[in-house]
């Protein structure tokens, strides 16, 4: 049974067309259809270009497209790769070593036993005197490892919180509407969002013209749309301009010129 490339190359020297006549004609690079026809598809690009161009190339060579993209699916390529879990290891509090190293400082720290002289006699005398007894301080051991070792998880707790709390305001903030120096008063939302329609398989390329943000790029394959939000002029470049329209505030329009002319091919546009 023949491969993807086998087929791809067997349908496009059956036509007697060359790498660079279907590059042009398809507007995908000739490196790639190159790598397709060797069955390689590990060109550094999303799965989703690799697969709006595999249907791309078929359904120029007339090949059954959806029969050439699910033999790419059931190769697994996408399949995650096993990754190394990432474990933080913290300090255990051991308090009965702690509590064992206290009880051996406080034995260190006692003196020898000594002979009882008549010092130590009025001494214990005394202490068994209620009324000259004084009681001793109580001294409490801290290990300082422990001190360390909790304030540093206290820290990391407290950053946590404050990463989340800075999370939730960003996504908050940026779910708002954001002020436009050319929106009209009284807009609602629906007006200030351009929907992107393919009518066939087609790269896509959206650029916000004031920030230069890439509100979108990718493939857009036949019937697909895609809504972005309109804050401004916006460049749309695309490898087949006939092959993308565009609908704002309810109205849908081609890609043509000021005289009306369809516009064809690779090219960008700038949307006011």
């Amino acid at each position: 049974m023949q491969n993807i490339g086998e087929r791809l190359e067997e349908a496009r020297k059956r036509k007697g067309i060359s790498i660079r006549e279907a590059a042009e004609a398809t507007k995908v690079r000739g490196d790639y259809l190159h790598k397709f026809e060797s069955n390689q598809f590990d060109i550094n690009l999303p799965e989703i270009y690799i697969r709006g161009f595999l249907r791309t190339y078929a359904n120029y060579l007339k090949l059954p497209a959806d029969k050439l993209v699910a033999d790419f699916n059931g190769l697994g390529l996408n399949d995650s790769k096993s990754r190394p879990l990432n474990r933080e290891l913290y300090g255990r509090m051991d308090l009965s070593v702690s509590s064992k190293e206290a009880r051996e400082s406080e034995a260190n720290a006692q003196p020898a036993a000594t002979p009882p002289t008549a010092e130590n006699k009025a001494a214990r005398s005394d202490a068994a005197n209620p009324a000259t007894f004084v009681p001793k301080g109580r001294t409490i051991y801290v290990d300082k490892a422990l001190l360390i070792k909790g304030g540093a998880l206290a820290a990391g707790v407290l950053l946590l919180v404050i990463l989340i709390v800075w999370g939730v305001s960003a996504l908050t903030s940026d779910d708002a509407p954001a002020g436009s120096a050319t929106a009209t008063t009284g807009a609602t939302s629906e007006e200030r969002r351009i929907v992107l329609i393919a009518l066939d398989t087609v790269a896509v390329t959206l650029v916000q013209v004031a920030d230069n943000e890439v509100l979108f790029q990718g493939t857009l394959v036949r019937g697909e749309s895609r809504s972005f939000p309109k804050r401004g002029d916006l460049y749309l470049t695309a490898s087949a301009l006939e092959a993308i329209e565009i609908e704002m505030n309810g109205t849908r329009r081609a890609m043509v010129l000021a005289d009306g002319t369809q516009m064809r091919g690779e090219g960008r546009v700038r949307i006011q």
